[in-house]
């Protein structure tokens, strides 16, 4: 596994330097959810790629911009399922953006990621890595080297929301839920990239990140395996939790393709609870 983690470390300077010195435009060509992609995706893709090639634990690769599963390794063990650059579209505002990377040992399911990780592209590079058995463990670069700053636990009750999709498109349920939080104080913090919001409520204790069933989007708009599932694992090893939106732990999700996506809620206790309260979920 540590040669897993040391190829992320120079993935994460990698596409750092890409971010910062390549072209920002488009590239004419979609991924496997139809999205237009950028450049900065497709060249993150190939570092991403080019870099597990020489890992020769690695089996196989899943990608956000690919179909299916690219093969590496006969002799491989471990299967990565990774978005290579969430958030790409914000780079043009100078926002800060994120790689995500989930690590399976057999069947794609949750109940078979061991480890997950991220990394967020800002002001610094920091990265958060976690497993089945340790609380997740905050790096931060210092002189272009990974240094380590130490473990994040969530709060039982945060002060942050972070509610995702189209108002317009919400059902009364949620819209109803979220007014709730922002009547007992909470503060509005959404980017609309994944990685530095959850990064956020990581770091800053807690509060909720919701991306409901929406009218658009009745299945969610996040991908289980390489955004749903790795960051639930990172959630739930910082004593937080996280669901679908009918109570299920996003751990336990089963994808029946390597896209499928999930509804998920992610946050601290409190927020969950008073979630489950608001949709009537009792399991």
């Amino acid at each position: 596994m540590d040669e897993i983690i040391d190829a992320i470390k120079e993935i994460a300077h990698r596409i750092d330097e890409v971010i910062k010195m390549k072209d920002l435009g488009y590239n004419n060509s979609s991924n496997s959810s139809g999205e237009d992609q950028l450049k900065l995706d497709v060249q993150s893709d190939l570092i991403i790629e080019n870099t597990f090639a020489k890992v020769k634990i690695v089996k196989d690769l899943v990608s956000e911009e690919k179909e299916g599963l690219y093969h590496l390794h006969d002799d491989g063990k471990y299967t990565i399922c990774y978005d290579p650059l969430d958030g790409s579209s914000l780079v043009d505002v100078n926002l800060s953006i994120g790689s995500i990377f989930g690590i399976y040992e057999g069947e794609l399911k949750g109940e078979n990621l061991l480890a997950s990780a991220y990394i967020v592209y800002g002001p610094r590079i920091e990265m958060l890595i976690v497993s089945r058995d340790t609380k997740p463990m905050l790096y931060s670069t210092r002189r272009n080297h990974f240094q380590k700053v130490g473990e994040v636990t969530l709060d039982e009750k945060g002060k942050l929301n972070a509610p995702g999709g189209t108002q317009m498109n919400w059902t009364k349920t949620h819209k109803n839920f979220v007014d709730s939080l922002f009547g007992e104080g909470y503060r509005l913090r959404y980017s609309g990239a994944m990685v530095p919001d959850l990064h956020q409520l990581l770091l800053k204790g807690g509060g909720l990140f919701s991306y409901p069933p929406t009218s658009d989007t009745p299945n969610g708009k996040l991908r289980q395996l390489f955004e749903v599932i790795p960051f639930a694992l990172m959630y739930e090893q910082a004593g937080g939790q996280a669901i679908d939106a009918n109570g299920k732990r996003l751990m336990e999700l089963v994808p029946s393709h390597p896209h499928d996506t999930s509804p998920c809620f992610f946050g601290s206790n409190y927020e969950i609870e008073a979630l489950k309260k608001a949709y009537g979920i009792t399991k």
